[in-house]
């Protein structure tokens, strides 16, 4: 399972507590289900809680919690993954960003994309979205 960056700034929001809870729930670790993110994740995740909350975490805490992060399996945004996301972004009519996150999720062999941003239940080639605030 693809886990997109929306979903882990929610599980820091304090200013979102019922998202909060059912991101953080949505992300817990689960006996046979592994996460999966990208590098475009860990940067965005990074500026997003530092620059973007209503209540930014410290940069030193937000350097941790991407670290931490870095532990689960990353897929790199390569050259190869660009171009393929830019032909998908054109083909779905969706942003070259959401298109990276399904193209990174294909990559690593995921069949669901959490993502609050894509629409709950589309599917983009053998990605499904699930929005885990649905």
């Amino acid at each position: 399972m693809f886990v997109d960056t929306n979903v882990w700034v929610y599980a820091v929001d304090s200013a979102e507590p019922v998202k909060q809870a059912r991101a953080q729930e949505a992300t817990a670790p689960g006996q046979g289900r592994e996460i999966v993110i990208s590098s475009q994740v860990l940067s965005e995740f990074y500026t997003v809680v530092t620059r973007k909350l209503a209540n930014p975490l410290d940069e030193d805490e937000a350097a941790a919690m991407v670290d931490r992060l870095a532990n689960l399996h990353v897929v790199s945004v390569d050259a190869d993954l660009v171009s393929r996301a830019i032909a998908s972004s054109r083909d779905w009519r969706i942003s070259l960003w959401d298109a990276l996150i399904v193209r990174a999720a294909e990559a690593a062999g995921c069949d669901i994309v959490l993502s609050e941003d894509l629409a709950d239940a589309r599917s983009y080639g053998t990605i499904t979205v699930s929005n885990p605030f649905a």
